[in-house]
């Protein structure tokens, strides 16, 4: 998984600094994301990288680093 790539697609469907966009970054706290911000990112990342994000799972997800490790695991 290209991690450059996710970090892109992060910062332009939170509209925040891509220097922002680390594996510790909160997406709440620090980048911003709401729940529906949240719901439509896993929906790009599930695109980019082919991978299903569960309904269930999502709300799990609170650091960038999250993200990155299930969307590793599945790929």
């Amino acid at each position: 998984m290209n991690f450059d790539k996710m970090r892109e697609i992060i910062a332009e469907n939170l509209s925040c600094d891509l220097d922002k966009v680390t594996m510790e970054a909160n997406l709440a706290e620090d980048l911003g994301a709401d729940s529906l911000a949240a719901v439509e990112l896993s929906m790009a990342l599930e695109e980019e990288f082919g991978v299903t994000i569960a309904d269930e799972d999502l709300p799990n997800m609170k650091t960038v680093g999250d993200l990155v490790n299930y969307i590793n695991e599945r790929i």
